[in-house]
């Protein structure tokens, strides 16, 4: 997670209204493939992670330094959907994610899909450094800034 975390850190002031997200796949001791958001905010760090992976996804346990989305505004297929897709068994993230787009909906999507998914590893870190802003914004849009 700490790999996460450094990759999404790099990323800081580059994703637009997106947040700087880190993923790191790794599988059997190895790391298959990491990634950050791209500049400007797509593609997303699972996706660019899962691509680079290719098969070799498939049971690998992604750490993700937010949870990932359940849906996404241009249409396409949600990180979450896409690491289930993948084969991935267990996903690790720091925080959760209070986005519309997310809220919790990915983690059930991948619970009911048999994915392992574990919150809160290194959750301080990953918040301190680089979701304190973005909750504030999302918790601020939606009418519940106070929250968490």
């Amino acid at each position: 997670m700490r790999r996460a975390i450094s990759l999404a850190r790099a990323r800081l002031g580059r994703t637009r209204s997106n947040p700087a997200v880190g993923c790191v796949l790794v599988k059997d001791g190895w790391v298959l493939a990491e990634a950050a958001t791209a500049p400007g905010g797509r593609p997303h760090a699972e996706e660019r992670a899962l691509d680079m992976a290719g098969p070799a996804a498939l049971g690998a346990v992604a750490y993700v330094t937010l949870e990932p989305c359940a849906r996404r505004t241009s249409g396409s297929c949600s990180c979450s959907q896409r690491l289930v897709e993948a084969g991935v068994s267990r996903v690790v993230m720091a925080c959760d994610n209070p986005d519309i787009l997310s809220a919790g909906q990915g983690i059930e999507r991948m619970k009911a899909a048999g994915l392992q998914v574990e919150m809160g590893l290194l959750r301080e870190e990953a918040e301190a450094m680089l979701y304190r802003s973005f909750r504030r914004r999302v918790l601020s849009a939606r009418g519940k800034l106070g929250a968490r």
